[in-house]
């Protein structure tokens, strides 16, 4: 094994020289943050990579999704699902937001639909599904569940960077949708985010709400937050968005060398790919069954010990958290299926820099 570690995800870095005249034309420009002309450049850039009208960037995920319940004046109870990152539940607690957990869909890492009416209460307000992996809900019935009772439609969509349906962009869906532009995801500005608006009125209410509610040097709107991108990360996501198409290429790759790989290895359960026209391949998760030679967790133990570091996304679940684990949603027998997913899944890595041979070198362990 080589002596570098081999980590889940890697920020995908562009070479340093062609970073250089972004950062001297922001000394040039003196301007730092407040809708620079980098952020500018980028949020149209964005808007016609991703084939949307409307997109309103921010310094991180977490802060978008904040400020979209706040946009969407969300409040009461909020369905949701217990396999995510903590980001997802915790920007409803921000809010004074109750989360309602409810399970996935058997076969699925998503919200089942068929769970969420039964979920619903005179309190429920919206319904915050993820699209987890970059694999899309189930968004037409999600959306016929939230027209028949009046409810707001948020999707948590960090990992559907570029994931497209027949139709375009799976971030046109819901009310509003969130996209992370964290370090280890796709595409990435260091840290970062964005809001996908549907519409110009909408995005300018949330442009003035991440910009502390200021509309002028005089008069503030709106009790507002702190949650421009400023101009060094939009550098960044200009830079990036020239090899994005390349990186996802070379994560297929990786994901066809997985799966040839695995695909006769007992106790390993690989998961189809999305039936969408354009997947991102931004994890890799396999479910290690009780037929493999190891448990899960003795796996991950393995794998750390030989400095792979895998990782187990999403376990535990959010429900058992102890901010969480006290609401009756979040109770276990509730959630079985969410349960027995994260009790199996093991993320391996992906990334573009990872190369064939440490790949091989993954497969013969995990074939041992």
């Amino acid at each position: 094994m080589s002596d570098t570690p081999i980590y889940v995800t890697q920020p995908d870095l562009p070479p340093l020289e062609e970073f250089i005249p972004y950062l001297e034309k922001i000394w040039e420009n003196k301007i730092l943050t407040n809708g620079g002309p980098f952020h500018q450049q980028l949020e149209k850039a964005l808007c016609e990579y991703l084939g949307v009208e409307h997109l309103a960037l921010f310094a991180n995920g977490t802060l978008a999704l904040v400020t979209a319940l706040q946009a969407l004046r969300v409040n009461g109870e909020v369905i949701t699902t217990p396999y995510s990152f903590v980001a997802t539940a915790h920007s409803l607690l921000w809010n004074g937001i109750k989360p309602v957990f409810v399970d996935l869909k058997p076969g699925s890492f998503n919200l089942d639909p068929g769970k969420i009416e039964a979920a619903i209460t005179p309190q429920t307000t919206a319904i915050l599904p993820v699209h987890c992996y970059g694999y899309p809900c189930d968004v037409e019935h999600i959306q016929e569940i939230a027209d028949t009772y009046g409810l707001k439609v948020i999707y948590d969509a960090a990992h559907a960077f570029g994931v497209q349906d027949q139709g375009g962009s799976v971030l046109r869906y819901g009310d509003l949708s969130i996209v992370s532009f964290h370090a280890t995801k796709v595409f990435n500005t260091f840290e970062g985010g964005a809001i996908i608006c549907p519409d110009a009125k909408t995005k300018k209410r949330i442009d003035y709400l991440k910009n502390f509610g200021i509309a002028d040097e005089t008069t503030v709107i709106a009790p507002g937050i702190n949650g421009k991108m400023n101009e060094v990360q939009a550098a960044m996501g200009l830079l990036q968005l020239e090899h994005v198409d390349e990186a996802i290429m070379r994560r297929l790759e990786i994901d066809r060398l997985y799966r040839q790989g695995l695909g006769g290895c007992k106790g390993l359960f690989i998961p189809e790919l999305p039936t969408t026209s354009r997947h991102n391949f931004s994890y890799f998760p396999v479910l290690v069954e009780r037929d493999y030679p190891l448990s899960r967790d003795a796996l991950y133990e393995a794998l750390k010990s030989l400095g792979i570091y895998s990782r187990r996304y999403f376990y535990p679940l959010i429900s058992e958290f102890s901010m969480y684990r006290e609401l009756s949603s979040a109770h276990k027998g509730n959630l079985p299926i969410a349960s027995d997913m994260s009790s199996k899944v093991l993320c391996l890595p992906i990334y573009p820099s990872l190369s064939d041979e440490q790949i091989n070198q993954i497969l013969v362990i995990l074939g041992e």
